[in-house]
C-alpha cells in the first residue's frame, strides 16, 4: 500500500516539476524549448509552387523532387528564417492527377512576400559560349539596330555559339580579390563532366574570345590564351564587392532540377495569428473546464482524480511538444483539443467499470483493480482505432494541415492511454484503504 501511495506522490510531483518546467522556459528569453508556432499562428507566407514533372521519367520523379525540395532550402536559409518548413505534396492514390505535385514553402516571420517569391524562383543562367567567327555583324552595329536593353543582350549573344558549358557543370564558384587591383573577381570549379568539357573547349578554340552569359547578358569576354585542364575559370568584371558577392551565392545555390509555378499565396499577420492563437487557448480552458464540472459533479472523487489525470495529460503533452518539437498549427491546436475529449473516455469507462464491479460487493480496493483491468480492452480497442485513422490521415493526406491534425492526436491518444491506465488507476488506488 505504501509502494502504490509513493508512486502516486512521484506521478503528482513529477507533473508539478514538468508544469514548471514549461512555464519557465516559456518565459525565459535564452531558453531553447520555447513553443515553436506555425505561420497561422505565427505570422508569416505559405507559398504554392506546382512542379512541372511532364518531362521526367515517371520513376524518377521523387529523386527530382527531392532534388528541388533540398535546393529551394539551401536558397531560404539565405533569409535565415526560424523554422522554415519545405515539404513536396504529390498527388497522391486518391488524387485525381497523380503527377499534380507540389512543393508547400512555409516562411514564418517574413513579410517581404515580393523578395521571399524572387529569391525562391530565381534561377540564375550561367553560358559560356564561343564568339561565332560565320556572324558578319558587329555587336556596335547591333546596338544600332536595337530598340531597348533587352534586344541589344539577345543580339550581342547571338553573336556567340553554344559550347554546351553552362552552370549545371559548376560545383562551386568562390569570391577572390585580385592582389594588384584589389577589385573583385569569381573564381568558378567545375565538377568532373565540366573539366573535360571546359578543357576541350579551351584547347581546340586558343585565340577565340569566350563571352561568359548571366541569365543572357554578356558579363566578362576574355580570350582563350591556352588549354585550362584544371577546370578552373574566373568571371572579372566591373563588380562591386556586394554584387559579386549576390553572383557567388546566386551561382552556388544552382538552378531548379525541376521549373515550377507559383499557385497559390498567402500571407498570414502576426495580429491575426495572436488572434488565433488566443482563440485556441481560451477554446481549450473553456472545454476542460467544463469537463472538470461535468466530471466531478457525476463521479465526485472519481471525477476529481479523473480531472488531476486529465491535468498531468496536458503538462505531458505541452512538454512532448517543446521536446520533439512539435510545430503547433491551428488544425495541430484542434487536434489537441480533441485529444481531451479522448482521454477522459479511457476514464469514463474505468468508472463505469468500477461501478459494476461494486454493485457485485467487490471491495473498493478491488474494484478499481478489476474495473480497470475490464475496461482496459474496451480502452485498447477504441483507442488503436483512433491511432490507425491518425495514420491515414498523416501519411496519405499530403497537406500540411491535415498533418499537423493527424500528429498531434495520434500523440494526444497515445499519452490519454497511459493517464487514464495508470496515472487515474495509481491515484485511486493510493486514496482507497486496502481493507
Amino acid at each position: 500500500m505504501e509502494k502504490i501511495r509513493l508512486t502516486a506522490l512521484f506521478l503528482l510531483v513529477l507533473g508539478a516539476l514538468t508544469g514548471y518546467f514549461i512555464y519557465s522556459s516559456e518565459i525565459s528569453p535564452e531558453s531553447n524549448f520555447k513553443f515553436k508556432l506555425g505561420l497561422d499562428l505565427d505570422g508569416g507566407t505559405h507559398l504554392t509552387y506546382r512542379a512541372d514533372t511532364s518531362d521526367i521519367d515517371p520513376i524518377e520523379v521523387p529523386e527530382a523532387m527531392t532534388a528541388l525540395r533540398d535546393t529551394i532550402e539551401r536558397r531560404i536559409n539565405i533569409f535565415g528564417v526560424s523554422e522554415p518548413i519545405v515539404q513536396v505534396e504529390t498527388g497522391g492514390i486518391f488524387s485525381d492527377d497523380e503527377n499534380d505535385n507540389r512543393l508547400i514553402v512555409e516562411l514564418p516571420g517574413v513579410t517581404d512576400v515580393t523578395e521571399a517569391i524572387r529569391q525562391i524562383g530565381q534561377t540564375p543562367t550561367l553560358e559560356f559560349r564561343l564568339e561565332d567567327e560565320t556572324s558578319t555583324s558587329s555587336v556596335n552595329f547591333l546596338a544600332l539596330q536595337a530598340t531597348s536593353s533587352e534586344e541589344i543582350a539577345e543580339q550581342i549573344r547571338n553573336q556567340y555559339e553554344s559550347t554546351g558549358l553552362t552552370g549545371a557543370q559548376l560545383d562551386r564558384s568562390r569570391l577572390v580579390f585580385d592582389q594588384m587591383t584589389g577589385s573583385p573577381t569569381i573564381a568558378l570549379d567545375f565538377n568532373s563532366e565540366g573539366r573535360e568539357m571546359f578543357a576541350g573547349i579551351t584547347k581546340n578554340n586558343i585565340g577565340k574570345s569566350m563571352g561568359i552569359f548571366l541569365d543572357g547578358i554578356l558579363i566578362s569576354d576574355p580570350v582563350i590564351q591556352s588549354e585550362i585542364p584544371n577546370g578552373q575559370a574566373v568571371i572579372t568584371g566591373v563588380f562591386s564587392p556586394e554584387e559579386a558577392r549576390e553572383l557567388v551565392r546566386n551561382l552556388n545555390l544552382g538552378a531548379l532540377p525541376v521549373p515550377i509555378e507559383l499557385i497559390e499565396t498567402q500571407t498570414i499577420g502576426p495580429s491575426l495569428g495572436a488572434e488565433t492563437l488566443e482563440k485556441g487557448i481560451e477554446a481549450l480552458l473553456i472545454g476542460f473546464a467544463i469537463i472538470f464540472v461535468f466530471l466531478v459533479s457525476l463521479y465526485r472523487l472519481k471525477g476529481l482524480v479523473a480531472s488531476v489525470a486529465l491535468a498531468i495529460y496536458l503538462i505531458i503533452m505541452l512538454a512532448l511538444f517543446k521536446l520533439i518539437p512539435v510545430t503547433l498549427t491551428s488544425s495541430g491546436l484542434a487536434g489537441f483539443i480533441l485529444s481531451i475529449g479522448m482521454a477522459v473516455d479511457a476514464n469514463i469507462l474505468i468508472f463505469e467499470r468500477i461501478k459494476e464491479e461494486l454493485k457485485k460487493g467487490v471491495g473498493k480496493y478491488d474494484a478499481v483493480k478489476e474495473g480497470t483491468a475490464k475496461a482496459w480492452t474496451s480502452i485498447r480497442d477504441g483507442n488503436i482505432t483512433s491511432i490507425i485513422s491518425a495514420v491515414v490521415l498523416y501519411w496519405l493526406s499530403g497537406t500540411s494541415v491535415v498533418q499537423g491534425f493527424a500528429l498531434v492526436f495520434g500523440i494526444g491518444v497515445l499519452v490519454s492511454m497511459f493517464t487514464a491506465v495508470v496515472v487515474t488507476k495509481v491515484i485511486l488506488l493510493a486514496l482507497t484503504n486496502k481493507k
